[in-house]
């Protein structure tokens, strides 16, 4: 009887620790993020004179300016800031067959070149995982949290992972396009009739991404070799490599709704990441 107790007890601390330690973490994440949104939104004023401009891209590569046509309208402001919601899978090991489930959110400012992800990964019954991944400033951070309260995880402020950060915000910008605009920095080589470079320098940081173009105009893929990525416990270039589509319009601007993302190793094709927006 005494043992059968003791497993009671047991399972009633465990089921009310659970649930605690969750809400715990939720508040003081949820106060985290509002000081980081708000840092995102106020990091520079808003330029309200810069409007898209279609008699200023014919200079660009084909594949670039049909792009432009197809997403944005003529004459219309750039953006500021752009929310969204994502539910996915990931992938967190290259030899797991398994994939978990997450929910996230995401602010990305073009005006300060910043981004901050917010997602609940869900890794067995019970248990989440919270990833806040953030770049501010040209500072890259990432953050992770057993039940959003025990941190588990944390990097920041290498030039690998800050490098990595900005190709991340110059993949994404497809869910913000004005961010591709030559106006916001970009310089666009042409490679041929679908593929071409952007190249923008941030924070004293060059990079290149080759991004792949559809007949219609629509941005279907990334790729580059030059991105850092962390490995265990080791920062590693590998090739990297993104798929889009599933193109809806939101606000007058379309964007691709359904992501994948993944590196290609040494040894295999690594896809960790699908999401849906």
């Amino acid at each position: 009887m005494t043992a059968w107790i003791k497993v009671l007890v047991t399972l009633l601390v465990f089921i009310i620790i659970i649930p605690i330690t969750s809400f715990v973490g939720e508040y003081w994440r949820k106060l985290e993020k509002a000081a980081l949104i708000e840092n995102i939104v106020n990091a520079s004023p808003v330029n309200k004179k810069l409007k898209v401009e279609f008699n200023s891209l014919n200079s660009l590569p084909i594949p670039v300016q049909k792009y432009f046509h197809y997403v944005l309208t003529d004459g219309q402001p750039f953006i500021k800031t752009t929310w969204i919601q994502q539910n996915g899978e990931l992938k967190l090991s290259p030899k797991s067959n398994d994939w978990s489930k997450f929910k996230a959110t995401q602010i990305i400012s073009q005006n300060s070149v910043s981004f901050l992800w917010d997602a609940k990964i869900n890794i067995v019954p019970l248990f989440h995982v919270r990833v806040m991944d953030t770049l501010v400033e040209g500072y890259g951070k990432g953050n992770v949290f057993l039940m959003s309260a025990i941190s588990i995880g944390s990097d920041r402020d290498k030039p690998e992972l800050n490098s990595g950060a900005l190709y991340r915000y110059l993949a994404e910008a497809v869910w913000h396009p004005t961010a591709l605009l030559p106006q916001s920095g970009v310089i666009w080589e042409s490679v041929d009739e679908y593929r071409a470079i952007a190249h923008f320098t941030k924070f004293n940081m060059p990079i290149s991404l080759e991004f792949k173009f559809n007949d219609i105009g629509e941005i279907v893929g990334i790729y580059t070799e030059d991105r850092y990525g962390k490995f265990g416990d080791k920062y590693a270039k590998y090739p990297w490599e993104g798929w889009f589509s599933d193109y809806k319009e939101f606000n007058g601007i379309k964007i691709p709704t359904k992501v994948e993302v993944g590196w290609h190793l040494p040894d295999r094709w690594w896809l960790f990441w699908k999401g849906i927006i």
